[in-house]
C-alpha cells in the first residue's frame, strides 16, 4: 500500500509545478503548457467552490454505493476543456462524470437524474438538448457552456466556460482534495442502462492512471516526490495522439498515464469524425510516440491511409488497443506497413481498471485473445468461491486490491460485482476467461453478450474475431436472436470493405478455420454501417434489433 493517498488534482498540480513550461496539450491552434492549464483549472475550481459545491459527507461515513459529493456531468467532445473541467472538479472536491454525447433526450435525462447532477459542463452544440430537459432536473443548478462553432447562444442562466477560467479564489478559501474523493465513470450501457462506477481517486490512480506503471521495470509511486522525480526524468518524452473520446474511461486513463510521466497529448482538429489522413499528418508533424485505438473501427481507417499515403511515422513507436477487438488481419497489416511498431492490446473495464496486456511486434507469434495478467488479476471459479490455479480452466476474470467502491445508488449490484472471497474483495464485472497452464489468461468474453444456443454458451467476441478474419469484412458485431430449434441462434451483422463482398458460404469457411461448427453464425446480415459507440464499442442492442429483421438472401 502506498504511503501517500493520491488524489488526481494534486497529481496534475505536482507535474505542473515540476514542469511548468512543458507542453501538456496540442489542439488546433493551442499549445498549452502545464502551468497555463493548471492556472485555468484553478479558475474553474474557484468558480465551483464559490457556487457552494463540493464534498458534504466524508468517505468514512458512507457505504460503497453512496456519494457524499456534488456531481458534475461532462457533456463534451474532446478538447482542453474536458481535461480542465475534470481536474477542476477534483480540485473543488466535486465529482465529475462522463456523459455520452450521442444519447438522445430520454437517455440523457436518465443519466443526469441517476447521477443527481448539480453541475453540467456542456458544448454549445448540445445546448438545445440541455434546454429541453433542464426543467425536469430540479437538482441541476449550475450550467457551464463551452463555446464552439455551432452558433448556439448561451442558455439563460448558463455561464461561459472561458469566462470562469480566471475566477479568483473565494473568500472562504479552497478545500483540500483527498485520495478518498470520488472518480466516477459511467458504463457505456450498450447491454443495459448505464451505471455509475464509484472509485476512490487513489485506487483508480494506482489501478489505471499512472500510479503503477505496468511496463517492464516500472515501480509503483509511493509519494508525490516520486511522481515529481518521474516527471523530471521523463518529461516531454511520452506523447499520445488521442482519437478515442475522453468520455471513454480508457481515454481518461491514457491521458493521466501520460501526464504522470510529464508527457503531452495531441488531439485531432476534427473531434466529430475520424479523418485518418489528418490524424496521420498530425502524428507526422508532432512526432507523437503512441496512438490509442478502439478495435478495427479505428485501426482499419488508419492502416488503409498508411498503405496508400506517404507519411513519415518514424517517431511512432506504439499503438495501443482496448475496448474492442483488433483482428489479426488488421494487426498484420499495421506491422507490415510499420515494421518497427509495437502493438499492445490491453484488457480492462470501468469496474476493474487495467488488468492484462499482450504485445505484438513484426514476426512475433501472438496467440489471439491470450494475455499476460497484472499481478492482481486472475480468474475465480464460476461459483465465486475461490481463485483458480493455472490450468484449472474457465471462470470469471477478476481483480483484487485497488478496486471500486461500488455502483452509485445500487447496493445489490455492488455486492454482486464486488464480492469478498476468502477475506479478499474482488472486482468481477462479468467477463469469462480461461486460466492457462503457464499463468496467461485467454479472454472468452462478456457474459452479458453470451449467446446460449442449443445448450452451448457462445461468446460474441470470439465469433466476431473469426468473422473478421475474412478479408472482405470491414466490421462485424455478433449477437443472438430467438430460434425454434436452438432457443437462440448466432447471427453476425457484417459491414463489407468498400468494393468487396462475400457469400455466406465463404464467410462460414473463414469462421471454421478459427471456431467450432456450433459457434459459426447461422445467418449473416449485411448492413451499410455498423453502429458503435463514440468510443468504438459494439452496440449490442442495435445489433439485436438488426438481427431480428427478415434476412434477404445474398
Amino acid at each position: 500500500m502506498s504511503a501517500t493517498c493520491f488524489d488526481l488534482s494534486t497529481v496534475f498540480r505536482t507535474v505542473a509545478t515540476t514542469l511548468p513550461d512543458h507542453k501538456v496539450m496540442v489542439w488546433r491552434d493551442k499549445r498549452l503548457t502545464y502551468a497555463e492549464m493548471d492556472a485555468r483549472i484553478d479558475g474553474i475550481a474557484h468558480y465551483l467552490v464559490s457556487k457552494g459545491l463540493g464534498c458534504h459527507t466524508e468517505r468514512d461515513q458512507l457505504e460503497g454505493h453512496q456519494s457524499g459529493q456534488d456531481h458534475m456531468g461532462l457533456y463534451l467532445r474532446n478538447g482542453n476543456e474536458y481535461l480542465e473541467a475534470m481536474v477542476a472538479g477534483y480540485r473543488a472536491r466535486v465529482a465529475p462524470f462522463n456523459v455520452n454525447y450521442r444519447y438522445v433526450e430520454e437517455e440523457l435525462l436518465y443519466l443526469l437524474a441517476d447521477a443527481k447532477a448539480r453541475v453540467l459542463v456542456y458544448a454549445a452544440e448540445f445546448a438545445p438538448h440541455v434546454q429541453s430537459i433542464r426543467g425536469r432536473l430540479p437538482e441541476l443548478e449550475v450550467l457551464i457552456q463551452v463555446a464552439d462553432d455551432s452558433g448556439n447562444e448561451l442558455l439563460p442562466d448558463a455561464v461561459d466556460f472561458e469566462s470562469i477560467t480566471t475566477t479568483p479564489e473565494p473568500a472562504g478559501g479552497m478545500p483540500t482534495p483527498s485520495g478518498d474523493d470520488l472518480y466516477i465513470l459511467y458504463t457505456g450501457g450498450t447491454t443495459g442502462m448505464p451505471k455509475g462506477v464509484l472509485w476512490r481517486q487513489h485506487d483508480i490512480f494506482m489501478s489505471a492512471m499512472g500510479g503503477r506503471p505496468f511496463m517492464a521495470g516500472g515501480e509503483p509511486l509511493n509519494s508525490y516526490d516520486d511522481l515529481a522525480a518521474q516527471a523530471r526524468a521523463q518529461g516531454g518524452f511520452r506523447s499520445m495522439l488521442l482519437i478515442p473520446p475522453l468520455m471513454h474511461g480508457a481515454a481518461q486513463w491514457g491521458v493521466f498515464n501520460t501526464i504522470s510521466t510529464g508527457g503531452w497529448i495531441a488531439l485531432p482538429d476534427d473531434v466529430k469524425r475520424l479523418d485518418a489522413a489528418a490524424v496521420l499528418r498530425l502524428a507526422e508533424r508532432e512526432r507523437v510516440l503512441g496512438i490509442p485505438v478502439v478495435g478495427d473501427a479505428m485501426a482499419r481507417p488508419l492502416v488503409d491511409e498508411i498503405e496508400k499515403g506517404d507519411y513519415d511515422l518514424s517517431g511512432l513507436m506504439a499503438l495501443t488497443n482496448g475496448g474492442a477487438t483488433l483482428s489479426p488481419t488488421i494487426r498484420g497489416r499495421l506491422l507490415a506497413a510499420l515494421p518497427n511498431l509495437l502493438i499492445m492490446d490491453a484488457v480492462g473495464a470501468s469496474e476493474s481498471g487495467a488488468q492484462m496486456t499482450t504485445v505484438a511486434t513484426k514476426g512475433a507469434d501472438v496467440k489471439t485473445a491470450t494475455f499476460t495478467p497484472l499481478a492482481d488479476t486472475t480468474v475465480v471459479s464460476t461459483d465465486f468461491t475461490h481463485a483458480l490455479r493455472p490450468g484449472d480452466g474457465v471462470g470469471w476474470l477478476a481483480r483484487r486490491e485497488f478496486v471500486p467502491l461500488g455502483y452509485l445508488g445500487d447496493a445489490e449490484k455492488t455486492a454482486r460485482t464486488f464480492p469478498t472471497i476468502d477475506g479478499v474483495r474482488w472486482s468481477i464485472p462479468g467477463d469469462k476467461a480461461r486460466l492457462l497452464d503457464d499463468g496467461s489468461i485467454e479472454l472468452l468474453g462478456r457474459d452479458s453478450v453470451t449467446i446460449n444456443s442449443g445448450g452451448e454458451k457462445i461468446f460474441a467476441e470470439e465469433v466476431e474475431r473469426a468473422v473478421a478474419s475474412h478479408p472482405a469484412i470491414y466490421d462485424v458485431v455478433v449477437t443472438g436472436r430467438p430460434s425454434e430449434r436452438w432457443g437462440s441462434e448466432v447471427v453476425a451483422v457484417v459491414q463489407f470493405a468498400q468494393g468487396k463482398t462475400a457469400t455466406d458460404e465463404e464467410l462460414e469457411a473463414a469462421c471454421r478455420a478459427h471456431i467450432a461448427d456450433y459457434k459459426v453464425p447461422k445467418a449473416f446480415v449485411r448492413t451499410d454501417h455498423i453502429v458503435r459507440s463514440p468510443a468504438g464499442k459494439a452496440d449490442y442492442r442495435w445489433a439485436q434489433a438488426v438481427a431480428a429483421q427478415p434476412i434477404a438472401s445474398n
